[in-house]
């Protein structure tokens, strides 16, 4: 995408459609890749932590016998030697990990992958600061890829990560983006029936994510001995140039479905938040946020996250209709629980439809959609709809850190990226963020700071 293109909210919206659809096209025209035409998919994982053992695992358990897992990576042995005990137990026929291909550092991600043939793929299931790096050489090497989500955490890395991606979709690679709630039967069935009117026309959309301490929420000070890179790194849910932070980790999946059924991307968001919890935390992030997102014919979405002990629970999401309203989800990823109500009071007695009793598990659906793309040489690439996703969840999170409205305009064109120069990394480099004398890190400062996310 032309760069003065990115810089226009609507441009950047109607090129995304026009590259996805001249996806199409591009795979039409060109011969299938080196996996299409083989009969063994060797896998590298990179990111050996719990949500990249879990893709692992995903990939070696697609009803297909010739898969392997050859190689993995991290910068973390005790991470690498527990995912790969873990993945050599469970799958001793698919999992061919000798110790030769285990690669410690920060340049372990290239050693993975250079023991892959274009082609194959790797899961890339490391913090979402290190996307853009590692998808970048991904595509250089030929390879179909596997990527957890968020995919960027600021505008900056939204550009990055777009333009990375034309070279994918010149060379016919296919590339998934691990926001899975797209692949759940029970959401694309509700789907088709709100776009067929079911509910009417949408005129709010609520999802909240709330639970007790999650993620980063008891992060202690750094122990003595720990360098200041890969403390952050440990912690990384903790920290804004690394994750996004809460909003960007786990709000992310509540805001892309409640988008998915309006079908649209919101435009502006306003938020609010704040830290009453976290006592001696460190951590970037607030106890609570509240997000009201605009989508362009004033539609508005409400978003609620909060990770705060003894309180009300909840994640689920919720359509509201002319006709009636919906349950999104009800019970966090799977199952669904989705179904479509004839009023507004979510009663069993006002139920008009709801998806059968067996759902399949859409971590599992998402990889057995990418293998079959693979074998078949299907068009596929979901990391546009990725970048937007996560653009409009980080457009959320600024809205809240700097108590100011925020358009999309407003994201994507920021100047601030929270951590340049991480394809430069080394296990001696210095961490992107500082901490003050006392050891303790910025905050945002709503009010305050309205230019940036924190102070500094």
């Amino acid at each position: 995408m032309p760069e003065s293109n990115v810089n226009n909210r609507r441009g950047f919206i109607k090129e995304a459609g026009t590259l996805a659809a001249a996806t199409s096209l591009v795979t039409g025209s060109m011969r299938s890749v080196h996996a299409a035409e083989k009969n063994e998919i060797q896998v590298a994982l990179i990111g050996c932590g719990g949500r990249g053992t879990g893709a692992a695992s995903n990939a070696l358990s697609v009803p297909d016998e010739q898969i392997k897992l050859v190689a993995m990576a991290d910068v973390f042995t005790s991470k690498m030697n527990a995912s790969h005990a873990a993945l050599g137990k469970k799958f001793p026929d698919k999992f061919e990990v000798e110790e030769d291909r285990k690669f410690i550092g920060f340049d372990a991600y290239q050693q993975a992958m250079d023991c892959l043939a274009p082609g194959d793929v790797v899961i890339l299931a490391t913090p979402p600061a290190f996307r853009w790096v590692q998808y970048k050489y991904a595509i250089e090497k030929g390879l179909n890829v596997f990527m957890e989500k968020p995919v960027t955490v600021d505008g900056p890395t939204c550009q990055k990560m777009l333009d990375i991606n034309q070279q994918a979709v010149a060379k016919n690679l296919k590339v998934a983006v691990g926001l899975m709630c797209r692949h759940c039967e029970a959401r694309q069935e509700l789907f088709d029936r709100i776009q067929n009117g079911e509910i009417g026309d949408i005129l709010m959309l609520r999802a909240y994510r709330m639970a007790g301490p999650t993620g980063s929420a008891e992060v202690g000070i750094k122990p003595p001995g720990t360098s200041e890179l890969m403390y952050q790194i440990s912690n990384f849910h903790a920290f804004l140039w690394a994750s996004g932070g809460a909003v960007s980790d786990f709000l992310i999946h509540n805001i892309d479905e409640s988008c998915w059924m309006k079908n649209a991307w919101p435009v502006e968001a306003k938020g609010s938040g704040g830290r009453h919890y976290r006592g001696d935390n460190v951590d970037q992030n607030f106890d609570v946020y509240s997000i009201e997102y605009t989508f362009d014919d004033g539609t508005k979405l409400l978003v609620d996250g909060r990770t705060q002990p003894g309180c009300h629970n909840e994640f689920a999401s919720y359509a509201h209709g002319t006709k009636g309203c919906a349950t999104i989800s009800a019970r966090a990823h799977t199952p669904a629980r989705s179904k479509i109500y004839e009023g507004h009071r979510f009663t069993k007695k006002e139920v008009a439809w709801q998806y059968g009793p067996d759902e399949r598990n859409p971590y599992q659906l998402e990889w057995n959609d990418l293998i079959r793309a693979i074998r078949e040489d299907q068009a596929y690439n979901e990391v546009e709809r990725g970048v937007m996703a996560s653009a409009v969840t980080s457009m959320g999170r600024m809205a809240a850190h700097t108590g100011q409205v925020i358009t999309l305009d407003d994201l994507l064109n920021s100047g601030h990226e929270f951590a340049p120069g991480l394809d430069q990394l080394t296990l001696d480099s210095e961490a992107p963020l500082k901490a003050d004398a006392d050891g303790k890190y910025p905050v945002p400062m709503p009010g305050l700071v309205v230019d940036r996310e924190y102070p500094g």
